[in-house]
């Protein structure tokens, strides 16, 4: 079935050979670089990244993806940045289910094959991967006809990512990695997220690529007490009760009355004083088990009520309204029915600009993302440490690239770990001289790097190279 999916990339191979070398090239084409990836633009915050570096750098840049959630808004003010929206196709709607997939992948080729050839002349295609059935063979036939760099962007393996529903010995697994690794070769240059894929890369599959770790953005950063006021203003009246640090101020006096007013509606406030704001994101996808944060939250609730003194919690799982994840309404539902007195768990959604907001707010991250491949690192952690907020994530193969464990935040394997931590954390919360004070003393001094620099020093000589 997968290899009458491909057939239209052998009958657009077959156009490229017949036609090759009679399309001129602009000579501007090197300040122009397409940035591809096949899915929502809004979603992939690395591609954005990589559109809004080459702005700065003076490249005119081509930003192909879905539009389903609203991509950040200096992409979308920028005057170097056009956005060109492909439609996400969904195939034939009745049938076999690997036919409508065939389906969809054959449709999918043939507009993708189309856009790249109809846009201005470009000195680069830079793709996202995943997803890269088909875009990875009709981006390399594109390129090749056009004259094109092309780079693919390892984030992971999309092979691993079916494995995690249709199981590792499953026909169309096992051809989704043969596809990927026969046409991932035939790349100009490769871009990945860490060492450890840059390893399996080479030793696995012969390719050589360049170390890009996600960085965050200057916009991840810590949050101005008024800024935290005005985020749970907005917030207020579906997710408080909950009010920032005691400060005497308008805006904290406000904030107070609004919370006193609601309190009938969320968590109990501890006589100590505010609860803490612990907070996680997801895509609702099967690489995330949900069940044991929410294991963790009920066993710091009996903790609590056997006269422990702690704070009350608001945990903030945030998503996207589009987010369509297969485990959404299974742990909505999950969380709807838990009866807890001392925690509030709320699921909002926010837009582009607010996440760093809330992220430089809180005073704990929790990541329970389990690379399907365990080579990728989870941005959102990334972000949170641009944020300078202490995470506990849950363990895999190369996340020590990333968590510094008893250095920059706490390392789980199973939710009586996380449990044990989380009571760890907050034993002497809201002090700022425990573990959590620490670990975010260590993130402030640690100088860490942010995406302009690290794109600059391993992406624009690339570039560059190809320009001179």
């Amino acid at each position: 079935i997968l290899s009458w999916a491909l057939l239209p990339v052998a009958v657009v191979v077959l156009i490229f050979v017949l036609a090759s070398g009679l399309k001129g090239r602009d000579e501007r084409a090197h300040l122009n670089v397409c940035v591809l990836v096949l899915g929502d633009i809004g979603r992939s915050p690395r591609m954005q990244y990589h559109a809004l570096s080459l702005s700065r750098h003076g490249y005119n840049v081509t930003l192909i993806g879905f539009l389903g959630t609203k991509p950040h808004q200096d992409i979308l003010e920028d005057d170097r940045i056009d956005i060109l929206p492909i439609s996400e196709l969904k195939g034939l709607t009745a049938g076999p289910k690997i036919f409508r997939y065939a389906s969809k992948v054959i449709f999918q080729t043939f507009q993708l094959f189309c856009v790249l050839m109809k846009i201005e002349d470009q000195g680069y295609i830079l793709m996202q991967n995943p997803p890269g059935l088909p875009a990875i063979a009709v981006t390399w036939v594109a390129s090749r006809f056009r004259g094109n760099q092309f780079i693919i962007d390892w984030h992971n393996y999309g092979y691993t990512i079916m494995a995690l529903t249709h199981g590792q010995n499953h026909f169309i697994v096992k051809m989704a990695k043969w596809y990927e690794k026969l046409f991932g070769c035939f790349s100009d240059h490769n871009l990945c997220v860490t060492n450890a894929m840059r390893e399996d890369l080479r030793r696995n599959w012969n390719i050589e690529a360049t170390t890009l770790y996600d960085k965050p953005p200057p916009i991840f950063r810590e949050t101005p007490l008024k800024l935290q006021h005005e985020l749970f203003i907005r917030m207020g009246s579906t997710y408080l009760p909950f009010r920032p640090s005691p400060d005497v101020t308008k805006e904290y006096m406000e904030l107070t009355a609004f919370t006193e007013r609601n309190t009938q509606t969320g968590a109990v406030m501890h006589s100590s004083g505010r609860p803490a704001l612990l907070i996680s994101s997801t895509s609702w996808t099967e690489d995330e088990d949900f069940s044991i944060l929410l294991e963790a939250l009920e066993e710091y609730e009996k903790f609590v009520e056997a006269g422990h003194r702690l704070p009350s919690l608001v945990c903030v799982i945030t998503g996207t309204p589009q987010c369509k994840g297969p485990q959404k309404e299974y742990y909505k539902k999950l969380i709807d029915s838990k009866e807890l007195q001392h925690i509030k768990i709320c699921t909002p959604w926010l837009e582009a600009e607010d996440y760093p907001v809330l992220l430089g707010s809180a005073d704990l991250g929790v990541c329970l993302h389990k690379s399907s491949s365990g080579l990728d690192l989870p941005m959102k952690v990334v972000d949170m440490f641009g944020c300078c907020l202490p995470v506990c994530a849950i363990h895999f193969q190369c996340l020590h690239e990333l968590v510094k464990h008893e250095e920059n935040g706490l390392i789980f394997k199973d939710s009586k770990e996380l449990s044990e931590q989380l009571k760890l954390l907050f034993s002497d919360f809201p002090s700022d001289q425990g573990k959590l004070g620490i670990f975010r003393k260590n993130q402030r001094e640690s100088g860490q790097q942010r995406w302009d620099e690290n794109w600059d020093q391993n992406v624009l000589p690339l570039i560059k190279e190809h320009c001179d």
